[in-house]
């Protein structure tokens, strides 16, 4: 099965080279999204589709095992604050489901292993 290349804006696209090598990422992370940077298919800023999980959108997804729902915002580092639910781009849940839509399940390694979750809803924040 072929796997589905993520979609990023050109400005995400952007972000994420210049800044992901000074991420925290686990070098496993690391790896797996400058893979997936290099097969993303891009889009002008306004032409990205609503349900992209993006820089400033929140999302809501349930992990596939317990069904235990999360809502969080994916903010840059310096606007995280984990109380309002924003959370830094390079956190390992936001670097796993970046780029992916409504409806995608993905796995990705966590600090307690490699996790499945499926996105149940994106939406663009008005307030960053």
């Amino acid at each position: 099965m072929k796997k589905k290349s993520i979609l990023l804006s050109n400005s995400d696209y952007k972000f994420l080279n210049t800044h992901l090598e000074k991420s925290a990422l686990s070098d496993y992370n690391k790896n797996k999204l400058m893979d997936e940077i290099k097969t993303a298919t891009l889009f002008k800023d306004h032409e990205l589709p609503e349900d992209v999980v993006c820089l400033n959108t929140e999302t809501r997804i349930m992990d596939t095992e317990n069904q235990k729902e999360f809502i969080f915002k994916i903010v840059e580092p310096a606007m995280a604050d984990i109380r309002n639910q924003k959370v830094s781009v390079f956190a390992p849940i936001s670097i796993a489901l970046f780029g992916y839509q409504t409806g995608d399940i993905i796995n990705w390694e966590m600090p307690d292993g490699i996790k499945e979750f499926k996105i149940l809803e994106v939406k663009k924040l008005v307030n960053k």
